[in-house]
């Protein structure tokens, strides 16, 4: 791993949280979630830049992870249930390793509307569909073995989603697969950053609907990255109910 990551660097504005960047609110599947517009300069960017070291990128993926659990807690449209927000302390995750940080240019489709690839239909833990644009693949390089991921748009928003699977899925993580929210840089570039993947709402609340990610976006490999599962702590009442 290179010992710094060259970025351009977009200020924070003023009254906003988090490290240097340009952080955006994003609603995508239903999250509250901050994503910095550092535009990370590989593969092509300009090489004239000002370097930011890697600790900058910590400090992205930790503030990244206490807003999630911040929302998750305390946000009226948090999929927690009232009855576990008490004893919720945060998620568990894996500890950050950047080696699960890659920058790549998004491989575009360019489908026209009438197209019927142009929409992928997923499937959901409530047995509905859910449609998405087809927005392009990423391809990226892990312990010496090439992987890719489909990248999808919600119909109503400009971030990216990208949901996905990996072996790790019914051991530390979600058995139905985590998400990771993605922003089209400049030059359609892109930042897949597997430390800021996190769980579906259903993970939390059976009553949530959520997304199922397609059989293209399973990874045979364990990403040891991002969110790991969550299990809410019963009640003494509910245990002895259930006795």
């Amino acid at each position: 791993m290179e010992s710094c990551l060259k970025r351009r660097t977009h200020w924070v504005e003023e009254g906003l949280p988090g490290p240097v960047g340009r952080w955006k609110i994003s609603m995508n599947a239903g999250l509250l979630i901050f994503l910095s517009l550092l535009v990370p300069v590989r593969h092509g960017f300009p090489e004239d830049l000002p370097e930011i070291p890697n600790e900058v990128e910590i400090a992205r993926i930790e503030e990244f992870r206490k807003v999630r659990n911040e929302f998750l807690k305390k946000h009226p449209r948090s999929p927690l249930r009232k009855e576990d927000r008490t004893e919720f302390h945060g998620i568990d995750a894996f500890p950050i390793d950047l080696k699960y940080f890659f920058v790549g240019k998004i491989d575009r489709y360019h489908l026209n509307i009438h197209n019927p690839n142009y929409y992928a239909t997923f499937p959901t833990n409530k047995g509905t569909n859910k449609r998405y644009v087809r927005y392009g693949k990423f391809n990226f390089e892990l312990d010496g073995k090439t992987y890719t991921l489909e990248l999808y748009k919600s119909i109503l928003s400009d971030s990216l989603f990208v949901p996905f699977r990996d072996e790790t899925n019914g051991r530390e993580t979600y058995e139905m697969g985590r998400y990771i929210d993605a922003e089209i840089l400049p030059g359609y570039y892109t930042i897949i950053d597997f430390n800021m993947a996190y769980s579906p709402n259903c993970m939390f609340n059976e009553n949530a609907t959520c997304p199922l990610p397609p059989e293209e976006n399973f990874l045979p490999t364990r990403i040891l990255a991002g969110e790991k599962k969550y299990e809410a702590k019963k009640s003494l009442s509910m245990i002895s109910t259930q006795q």
